[in-house]
């Protein structure tokens, strides 16, 4: 009984541990775009600017039992506190499973995902991706890539210097041609980061999977807003601005999680 409890606590452990990080990475997300300390104040209600009790700062918990709004003020709480920290949550208990418990699993994995997670939404509202998080990342990248099987450090360099020059010479090259800036320097830091923690054959992959879902979305997307007659449509579909980070990021998320599925479909990527 007791070796059938003990899978049983380390999966609600992980789903736990993943949602309160993930609370801490919506005030991450919040504080850190406008220069802030996301260690302190306490997080308080952007409505009355009253201080959140702990009991009401309990990750999708408070949320649900406070119908989504404050408790004094009854302003609306964002549906995306919850999302952010369920879609942690669920990326943390894919980490588990796909890599066990490891102490990269707590000092490579888990970190590297948080600040994926923390990009996305940041690049989502403020189009932009801070230096301290993809640099930040790409660090931890390098730094831990000698202890991963299969990687290595003079593959996560290779990886990281590919991504970083692809897409450099890529927004160098739209702007020679165009005068516009089509991909920004975020955009370029945060590929270098990602080869760091895939490697060269990650980098390839993100770069596919991130153009195909993103000319989709951005399709999908024009053809929206040109019906509607939105001036964000710019006359045409080329003109759509949408972050082109969280599409990396997606793409990054599938190498990760799900290599050896890829390399099922795929048989020039070896799983890792």
């Amino acid at each position: 009984m007791a070796f059938e409890i003990i899978p049983a606590f380390q999966n609600i452990f992980v789903v736990c541990l993943g949602l309160v990080i993930g609370s801490f990475l919506n005030v991450v997300i919040v504080r850190l775009p406008q220069g802030k300390s996301v260690v302190k104040p306490r997080s308080q209600c952007g409505g009355c600017h009253t201080i959140i009790s702990w009991y009401d700062n309990v990750p999708v918990i408070s949320f649900l039992i406070l119908g989504g709004k404050c408790r004094k003020c009854k302003a609306a709480i964002s549906v995306r506190y919850p999302v952010i920290e369920i879609v942690t949550a669920f990326l943390f208990y894919g980490c588990f499973l796909r890599f066990g418990w490891d102490w990269l699993l707590v000092l490579r994995d888990w970190p590297f995902v948080s600040i994926l997670v923390a990009i996305t939404f940041i690049d989502l509202e403020h189009r932009i991706i801070p230096d301290v998080l993809s640099l930040g990342g790409l660090v931890l990248g390098l730094t831990t890539a000698y202890f991963v099987p299969d990687l290595g450090l003079f593959s996560s360099f290779i990886g990281a210097a590919v991504g970083f020059g692809l897409f450099y010479g890529l927004a160098w090259a739209y702007y020679w041609k165009t005068g516009k800036h089509g991909l920004g320097g975020g955009d370029v830091k945060l590929l270098a980061m990602l080869g760091a923690f895939l490697g060269l054959d990650g980098v390839l992959w993100t770069i596919l999977a991130s153009s195909v879902t993103g000319s989709f979305v951005g399709l999908i997307w024009g053809l929206a807003q040109k019906k509607k007659g939105s001036s964000e449509a710019d006359g045409g579909l080329l003109g759509v601005a949408i972050p082109y980070g969280p599409f990396l990021v997606v793409g990054a998320l599938s190498f990760y999680l799900l290599r050896e599925l890829i390399s099922q479909w795929f048989p020039f990527m070896t799983p890792m």
